[in-house]
């Protein structure tokens, strides 16, 4: 008896706290609860994000705060534990803790998560993102990119001009000259996405449909070897082998350092190269050329990671993360992040970049004038880069008698083992 009036007592003491706390949950005055003393905003409303670019996790947290400041939703950014982002992602939404808002790298992931991700396409920026950009999945804009990256033939201007590398025949005589010179024509480094994982791009993105080109290969159903493009490309790659120093003992850094000192006169590089470059002492005016496989005349631009929301929270949820990607797509605030803070390459025609380094306006020209190719190693088997193609290319470089023709045939074994 004693122990059921101690249960009933304890029941109706917890039952009166409940009551309390509900009665004193409405304190803050007409909006309801403050967020901070000063500015009297107020929301119950939380999203959180979960996102895999580590190196803006600092600017993120700023802007979070600076959002909670202006409109009273509490913004949480949730940080990633190791390299897996995307298996630590699926485990969150497959477990029901899901964040409000993610990243998604390109079509694959999202066609994954394909039951998690809203459709953002009627949001009014949306009109404004560079042509060929959007994340789309089914006709639908499901992720609005984080920024533009591009890469191609990074070229000193006062030893190189555009019509010096328009084609394989000027593309070959550049280098033969630059040998004779004792001049690096084209400089690649041993890291397997700048010896191959780049520029092995430009093939894959040069067919008619590239998507459709890649499924067909992992059928077996075309070979690269059989394909023109692919043919060509081995002549490319032959006459690097032949005409410049091996990449297989040269670092990024180095990679870098030559072509700032004016010992290289190209480097197969991107728009991120310039943070290195501009440490040096460099007295000449940069640019980036296509690589001019088959007279491709456009760079290779694309998205490293787009915004996604995630469907499976509830309406108010999925809307105020809409509202964040609204405020951080139009607002001043927003815009100034991503330029400024961030340090992107504005993927939205209608944000101002400011003042770019040359390269990453290169790439902005091309992408706001929709004359790019596609990054299609965005859509490679997993691993195939570094675990498959780069020892093919290294076995390439090593071997003074493989042929261009050869090492495409490489690749396609290596295709077919990264895929078997």
């Amino acid at each position: 008896m004693k122990f059921r009036k101690r249960l009933l007592s304890s029941l109706f003491i917890g039952v009166l706290m409940l009551i309390l706390a509900a009665c004193s949950g409405d304190s803050g005055g007409e909006g309801g609860k403050s967020n901070d003393g000063e500015s009297g905003k107020s929301s119950d409303q939380k999203i959180t994000i979960f996102q895999s670019k580590v190196e803006i996790s600092d600017q993120l947290e700023a802007l979070a705060k600076e959002y909670e400041e202006e409109t009273g939703v509490e913004v949480e950014v949730w940080g990633t534990t190791g390299d897996d982002y995307f298996q630590q992602l699926q485990i969150r939404l497959n477990s029901d803790q899901g964040p409000s808002i993610f990243s998604l790298q390109n079509v694959t992931e999202a066609e994954r998560l394909k039951s998690y991700v809203h459709d953002l396409s009627d949001e009014d920026y949306v009109e404004h993102i560079a042509p060929g950009m959007a994340l789309e999945l089914d006709g639908k804009v499901v992720g609005i990119p984080y920024g533009v990256e591009g890469f191609g033939l990074v070229y000193n201007k006062d030893l190189v001009s555009p019509e010096d590398v328009a084609d394989y025949e000027s593309f070959v005589k550049t280098l033969e000259k630059f040998k004779a010179e004792d001049i690096n024509g084209l400089g690649l480094a041993k890291d397997a996405y700048f010896l191959i994982g780049h520029i092995i791009n430009h093939p894959f993105s040069l067919q008619d449909d590239f998507y459709s080109y890649i499924d067909q290969l992992t059928a077996g159903d075309v070979t690269m070897a059989e394909t023109e493009t692919f043919q060509e490309f081995g002549k490319f790659m032959e006459a690097i082998k032949e005409n410049t120093p091996s990449p297989l003992d040269v670092s990024y850094d180095e990679e870098i350092g030559d072509f700032a000192a004016g010992k290289s006169a190209m480097i197969h590089q991107g728009n991120w190269a310039y943070g290195m470059i501009s440490d040096f002492d460099v007295d000449f005016e940069i640019g980036m050329l296509p690589l001019p496989l088959q007279g491709n005349d456009k760079l290779a631009v694309g998205v490293g990671s787009n915004w996604a929301i995630n469907s499976e929270k509830d309406e108010a949820e999925v809307q105020a993360a809409v509202d964040f990607l609204n405020w951080l797509n139009t607002s001043e605030t927003g815009h100034k992040y991503i330029v400024e803070e961030f340090g992107f390459v504005p993927a939205l025609t209608n944000i101002e970049a400011g003042e770019l380094d040359p390269l990453s306006q290169d790439v902005l020209d091309a992408s706001n004038s929709g004359e790019t190719i596609a990054w299609s190693q965005s859509y490679f088997p997993a691993g195939i880069v570094p675990n498959d193609f780069t020892p093919a290319a290294q076995e390439f470089f090593l071997s003074k008698d493989m042929t261009g023709q050869e090492f495409i045939e490489k690749l396609d074994a290596a295709w077919k083992n990264a895929v078997k």
